[in-house]
Order: C-alpha cells, then structure tokens, then sequence
C-alpha cells in the first residue's frame, strides 16, 4: 500500500467521522446540561431517512439537512417535555423513543429504498489543498467535513470558556446553585436539549447524502452508530476534544478492519466489521477502571515509580459525569 492510498484512506476516515462528530458533540450538549437522550440511535435513522426522502423530493441538499436536524430536535423536545415537565426517567423514554423512531425509519422510508438522490461534493480549498500530506486529508473534504472539525472547538470554547458555557456546566453540576444565581433551569434544560438533538439529528442526513448516499433501510448499516456515540460520550469525559479524539479512533479501527481484511483471509470478515465496536466498550472500560476498588489495592501493592506512571494514565482516562446528570429540577 502506498503513501498515497494510506493519505486517502484517511481522508475517508476524517469524512466518516463527521455524522459521528455531530451525535457525539450534540449529546455531550444535552449531557451537559443534565439530561441524558438515549434516542440518539433512533434519532439518527429516522433523520437519515427523512433528510434522504426531503432532498429527493425537493431536490435540495440544504432541505435535507435542515429536515434532519428538524426530527432530531422533535425527538429531543420529547426527551425534555417527558423528563422535565412530566418528570419521567430519561433512560426509559429515551430508549422507547430510539426503538419507536428506528422502526419509524424502516416503515416510512420503504418508497426510498435504492433510490438515487442528491449528494454533497467535495469543496477543495483553493491553495491549501496542495499542500503536502495535510492538502489531502484535509482540504479536499465536503463543507460537513469542515464543519464537523470546526465544532469542535467552537463547543469546546463555549462550554469551558464562556459565561453561557459555565451556566451550562452550572445546570448540570449544581442546578440549584445555578437557580440561585438566577438561572432558569429548566428552560435552559429545554434549550440544550433540543439543541443537541439538532445536531444529533444532522449526523443522519450526513450520512444519507455524503458519507453513506441514499437509503437503504435495514441494510444502511446506521443502526447501532447511535449507541456508540453515547459510548464515545462518556469516553471523552464529556470534553468536546477528548470525545473528538474517541470519534476518530472509532472511525479509524472502522477504516483498519476493512484494509487487514485482505491481509488476514482466515478470519471472517465479519469479526473486523465488528471489531471497532467490542473496541470502543473496552476503551469505555479503562476510561472509569480507575474508580474501583480493586484498582486502588493494586496499585497499593505496585513499587512507586511503576505506582505513579499507572496512576497517572488513570487519572488522564479518568471521567466523571456531571453531577445532576439525569436528575430532575425542582425549584423551591
């Protein structure tokens, strides 16, 4: 395999990560601010499948995508109302909600089943892509592509570096401090959730019209993709860049499973498609192993240096939710 082929098969890697980028950015939002929304699997099928059938219809890329983010923030808006109006358990609502919605997709979306639609191009960016190495895997994506890197330090800025951002961690960390101090809760609740499916309700259309183009139901190979970026949620400690970095791997290992496949005949392509999957909940694994007892009477037992290497690489990977993450707001 030469240079130019790894360079290219990166490239893919850095557009296939781009839907995932959206969820996971989204959900982190939403996460942020208190509220879990389990709906992303089903949130990104049904968007998929609509922002598809939209653009066939209206023959307008820009028409699907706003239709996209239009099911993704519904479906939030349902997360919110049942979880903070009527107060009922996000875990359950958002899991109906993703089965409810991925059957939704399947059922409406059988007339666009094969059909040929619209698809996003490439948009080089003159000059820049030239440039050696970087010209190729980066400046001769699509404008989604673009954007998917460019959210991620705009979210990283606004969560950690602005007063909107440090309401947001407020609401999720101490709601009632941040109520004290004036906040409305449960209103900004409601707006970051609905936010956040909006953006989890881009990484269909994405798919549908650029990375994966059109809709092929059961066989789109979405379903699934949803729950990993919940995983990759927690991986990145709900950091916009740590979780930036658990997308890439992902689409990565994705990427790597489909170019050893040649080189290892004897093992079933079927394991490397999967592989990345099993890899990320590993990875999930070591991101908390560090919270548990017997990891603590282990490193009490190691000699120090070897004590002090471990423990730090355990503290890097060490994440913990925000604190009222999944907890109801009442005001005095």
């Amino acid at each position: 395999m030469d240079t130019n082929t790894i360079l290219l098969g990166l490239a893919g890697v850095i557009a296939a990560a781009a839907p995932i980028m959206f969820a996971v950015i989204g959900e982190t939002i939403t996460e942020r601010a208190g509220v879990i929304n389990l709906s992303v699997n089903g949130s990104i099928l049904l968007s998929a499948m609509a922002g598809f059938a939209v653009a066939v219809k209206t023959d307008s890329l820009l028409f699907g995508f706003l239709a996209g983010m239009l099911i993704g923030g519904l479906v939030a808006l349902v997360v919110a109302f049942t979880s903070i109006t009527l107060k009922q358990s996000q875990v359950a609502v958002g899991f109906v909600l993703a089965l409810l919605c991925r059957d939704l997709a399947y059922f409406l979306g059988n007339p666009y089943m094969g059909m040929v639609g619209p698809r996003l191009s490439s948009l080089p960016v003159t000059g820049a892509q030239d440039i050696p190495i970087l010209g190729t895997l980066l400046f001769r994506q699509d404008l989604m592509t673009y954007l998917s890197i460019v959210i991620i330090f705009v979210a990283y800025f606004y969560i950690f570096k602005t007063r909107p951002g440090l309401m947001l961690r407020g609401i999720g960390e101490r709601p009632s401090a941040a109520y004290a101090r004036g906040a409305n809760v449960n209103r900004m609740r409601y707006l970051y959730t609905v936010v956040g499916g909006m953006l989890v309700g881009l990484a269909g259309p994405i798919y549908s019209l650029s990375v994966k183009a059109g809709w092929k139901g059961t066989i789109s190979g979405l379903d699934g993709l949803g729950w990993i970026a919940l995983a990759i949620t927690i991986f990145g400690g709900w950091n916009p860049i740590r979780a930036a970095f658990g997308v890439y791997l992902f689409s990565f290992l994705q990427w790597l499973g489909l170019v050893l496949q040649p080189q290892l005949p004897n093992i079933p392509s079927q394991v490397l498609q999967v592989a990345p999957f099993p890899l990320m909940i590993l990875t999930l694994l070591l991101v908390n192993i560090g919270n548990t007892d017997w990891v603590e009477r282990l490193l009490a037992s190691m000699n120090a240096p070897t004590r002090r290497v471990v423990s730090k690489v355990l503290r890097a990977l060490n994440a913990s939710p925000p604190a009222s993450l999944g907890t109801p707001f009442e005001p005095d």
